[in-house]
């Protein structure tokens, strides 16, 4: 198992940030993101908490570094396709600060990735209070410090010694034997845990780009936010995805395609 951690300070008021943050996609950095779908969402009559479940539908590429670690064809025929991701998030506009926790949905066998982060508001002497802080034209106002943690685990191999283990327990020789052929060539040079700690520390590089990128395409939101509000956001958005997809967008298209192959098994 492996941990990256990382601190950033936005400085921009928590209201600002919070609002961000579910306006986020798409942004010119984060055009790999296709479709965000909200699952739940409601106010916790007790703690007026906002609590909400979304689901991310991404572009994603199994890495080189760990395709190279896969049996032939594991990865697919061009090592690409979708991956959904589950996100779940709560707010306390009262205290300021919001938790949010994502995790990857596809190939957790290989690679579980799950992402935790705390955003904090950061009051600044003079600072405007609740909702105001949308409306500063300037930066004086309040900042928002954001903690990400992210955990890496790979189970990879984990089900093969487990069938091996339970194979050598009933003295079947025939499932031993079956067990151990993957095994053979690239995999006999290498321990299972060993494959693991490399896919890991895979994920983790990738990682600190993926946090770099997320971190300009929040700032690019929040710019838009300051100087033309939920519209001016709104825009943005719209111009990324016309940029990322065309006019359509990525679902429209698909039907599309898919709506012409059933007319022509028609005719």
């Amino acid at each position: 198992m492996k941990f990256f951690e990382n601190v950033f300070t936005y400085d921009y008021s928590f209201p600002a940030v919070s609002l961000a943050y579910f306006l986020r996609y798409p942004n010119p950095y984060s055009r790999h993101v296709l479709t965000t779908d909200v699952i739940d969402r409601y106010v916790d009559p007790k703690t007026q908490r906002l609590h909400t479940i979304r689901l991310h539908l991404k572009k994603s590429k199994v890495p080189s570094g760990i395709l190279k670690l896969l049996p032939k064809g594991m990865g697919g025929s061009d090592n690409s396709g979708q991956s959904y991701i589950l996100e779940t998030t709560i707010v306390d506009p009262k205290e300021g600060w919001m938790e949010s926790e994502s995790r990857n949905m596809e190939w957790t066998g290989i690679l579980s990735v799950v992402e935790k982060q705390v955003y904090q508001r950061l009051p600044i002497e003079g600072t405007l209070d609740s909702l105001e802080g949308l409306a500063l034209d300037d930066k004086r106002g309040e900042q928002t410090t954001v903690k990400t943690t992210v955990t890496f685990r790979s189970r990879f191999g984990q089900g093969k010694l487990l069938g091996r283990r339970k194979a050598e327990s009933i003295g079947d020789h025939n499932a031993e034997v079956e067990e151990e052929a993957p095994k053979r060539g690239f995999f006999s040079s290498l321990s299972t845990a060993g494959i693991q700690r490399t896919i890991e520390l895979i994920g983790v590089k990738r990682t600190r780009d993926a946090v770099l990128r997320s971190k300009q395409g929040m700032n690019v939101v929040l710019e838009r936010l300051r100087h033309g509000g939920i519209v001016g956001v709104l825009e943005g958005m719209r111009q990324d995805r016309e940029a990322a997809f065309g006019h359509e967008g990525p679902w429209k298209r698909a039907w599309v395609r898919g709506h012409a192959h059933i007319e022509d098994d028609d005719n």
